[in-house]
């Protein structure tokens, strides 16, 4: 039996495809798009001098956002089910959740000073967890291993 469809989790896939697909423009679009999407003068500097570093770097970061965006999608009954998809889910969400609470500590450690990409980036990335969470949890009871 497919479980029902889950719009969070839904959600939730579309907004690791989009991250994918901006990580992957980031390589196309080199050294300006590492600087504007936030990754670091060292990224974008490699990146003006031909080093594959940062393009091996953001390509694995976009294929764990694209399995991630897999699961979500297994989980809402778009994708035939994943191996371990309770627990992929379960981590994917919490490591959400947990890189964009890591605003809090920058809030208390830097106050006002806080940098807008961790600013931004930890925002998105909180909608992320939460779409995953509240997905993970209203599709629970379908999400049982088979046995």
């Amino acid at each position: 039996m497919k479980p029902a469809r889950n719009p969070a989790l839904i959600i939730g896939g579309l907004l690791s495809v989009a991250a994918s697909v901006l990580h992957i423009g980031c390589i196309i679009g080199g050294p300006a798009w590492y600087r504007f999407f936030g990754a670091g003068e060292a990224m974008a500097t490699l990146a003006e001098q031909g080093s594959m570093t940062p393009t091996l770097i953001t390509l694995g970061i976009a294929a764990i956002l694209a399995i991630w965006a897999a699961y979500a999608f297994s989980g809402a009954g778009l994708l035939p089910r994943l191996p371990l998809l309770r627990t992929g889910l379960v981590v994917i969400s919490a490591i959400y959740l947990l890189r964009g609470l890591a605003l809090i500590p920058a809030l208390v450690i830097n106050g006002a000073d806080v940098v807008p990409f961790i600013l931004w980036s930890s925002l998105i990335v909180l909608v992320y967890g939460i779409a995953y969470a509240v997905g993970t949890w209203t599709a629970w009871p379908n999400l049982k291993p088979r046995r």
